[in-house]
């Protein structure tokens, strides 16, 4: 693709958030749309939210777990830009029919850095020793894609289907807790929906910040001390709407809810 067509489509994704108003599948109008094409598409939207006032305060993992890339029918992990507009504490109600589309909870497992990562060649160990905590927290994901009728290509240019994020008021060492066997449950107005354990996302959800470190490190991007990294989904989406109310426990890490309005 050439550089006006990227800068177009990451025009039309940036229009089709702010007005709430989804568009048609990237994929079904250009058939030459490569994942690069569609990483530089995503910064030219994150460009726009820039020029908006927006600052980056993290990165999100997208498509880690068998189960959600079996729902959304893709095949490969991706990656997406959290700013600041997207985040919400504990406690806080969130305004979902305000702000997304058709938008989907799951819960994940937040690090926050305090060093930076740049791949390639990052490790396990080096993830955990750049951690200084982990958080419990739902990412809210949305699609400006029409039905969430997304290819790869699709959510790659969406910002990897990135809508909004609450993080729990809960920190706890890294190193303290086995990532791969801790478990998750999540309850949906009081009935529990869905569990899962951290070896859905990549084996553990180090694993996914490993991946991502090394991704980024593709085009020279760091992951940066003070940043914010969801690390996937350990458990399947869900459909929400206002008025519905969400609490994750994570086994050694702690919870987080939201009451989405």
């Amino acid at each position: 693709m050439n550089e006006q067509q990227i800068q177009l489509l990451g025009d039309e994704l940036y229009q089709s958030m702010k007005h709430r108003q989804p568009i048609q599948p990237l994929t079904s109008r250009f058939a030459d749309l490569g994942i690069d094409d569609a990483y530089h598409i995503s910064l030219q939207m994150l460009e726009r939210r820039m020029q908006a006032g927006e600052r980056v305060i993290g990165k999100k993992i997208g498509l880690t777990s068998k189960a959600v890339q079996n729902m959304l029918k893709v095949d490969q992990p991706d990656f997406g830009y959290l700013t600041d507009a997207m985040v919400f504490n504990q406690g806080q109600e969130m305004p979902i029919s305000e702000m997304l589309i058709q938008p989907k909870a799951e819960g994940e497992i937040a690090f926050i850095l305090k060093r930076d990562l740049l791949g390639p060649g990052i490790t396990a160990a080096d993830v955990l020793a750049a951690t200084d905590c982990l958080i419990p927290c739902f990412e809210i994901v949305d699609s400006r894609i029409e039905n969430w009728r997304i290819k790869i290509q699709d959510t790659i240019a969406d910002n990897a289907s990135c809508g909004l994020f609450v993080l729990g008021d809960q920190a706890v060492d890294p190193r303290k807790v086995d990532l791969s066997t801790c478990g998750m449950v999540v309850e949906k107005n009081g009935q529990i929906i869905s569990t899962g354990a951290g070896a859905a996302a990549l084996g553990s959800p180090v694993n996914c910040i490993v991946w991502l470190a090394n991704k980024l490190g593709e085009y020279g991007i760091p992951l940066k001390a003070g940043e914010v990294i969801l690390s996937g989904s350990l458990v399947p989406l869900e459909p929400v709407q206002a008025g519905d109310f969400m609490s994750v426990s994570i086994g050694g890490i702690g919870s987080a809810s939201v009451l989405f309005t």
